[in-house]
């Protein structure tokens, strides 16, 4: 039975679910939710996540929510189908599931700090001394994975690390098309570059590229 999964464009905690579920050659049907008509606050969507927010996916009777423990559910649930998200080894297990909480508690709010101010403000109204802090620590998290990149992928090998990372900084390039002064795709060192280009030729990324930023 294939699984259900509900999307919405752009975020990047759905993207890394939908690059895991292509990872591991789940079958899913995909439902995209329109933020701006407010799909997740409709009764329907409430109902799978009351704090309205994509991803969910439905595996037969269980709903799940929250993108980390989606993925932690694909790995344990369908150990043996496609590649894994996480190492069997215990250590090199405990070092992707870090790298995620990195990845989230650091860089990933201070990036919904910036996309708060313009993705959901008029410029007139952005906190430009907020986005400016925020872009530091930005800059110190891209700093910081440009020196633990020893390896093609952040943990050795392709995992749930990458699929977490990717999306985020992925995010925060296209918040320079609105606010160039952002200038973090300078920031970038070779290593985190190539990086990117590695996770962007996997054979199934194009299909999990956000539509509407095409």
């Amino acid at each position: 039975m294939a699984i259900s999964f509900y999307y919405g464009s752009g975020s990047p905690y759905a993207w890394r679910v939908w690059l895991a579920l292509e990872h591991k050659q789940l079958p899913y049907t995909l439902t995209t939710l329109s933020f701006s008509a407010g799909d997740t606050r409709k009764p329907e969507f409430l109902e799978l996540n009351p704090r309205h927010r994509v991803p969910v996916i439905i595996d037969g009777d269980f709903v799940l929510y929250e993108s980390v423990a989606i993925v932690k559910y694909l790995e344990d649930g369908y150990p043996q189908s496609g590649g894994a998200l996480f190492p069997i080894e215990a250590r090199r297990r405990a070092i992707v599931r870090r790298i995620i909480q990195e990845v989230d508690q650091y860089y990933g709010i201070a990036n919904e700090q910036i996309v708060g101010e313009i993705l959901f403000k008029v410029k007139a109204e952005w906190d430009l001394d907020g986005i400016s802090r925020a872009r530091e620590i930005l800059v110190e998290e891209i700093v910081r994975f440009e020196v633990l990149l020893k390896n093609n992928y952040l943990a050795g090998e392709l995992s749930a690390a990458d699929f977490t990372l990717y999306p985020l900084i992925a995010l925060t390039l296209r918040m320079e098309t609105k606010a160039p002064d952002l200038a973090i795709r300078r920031e970038i060192g070779p290593k985190l570059g190539a990086w990117m280009h590695r996770v962007e030729s996997l054979p199934f990324f194009d299909k999990t590229y956000p539509p509407h930023w095409r």
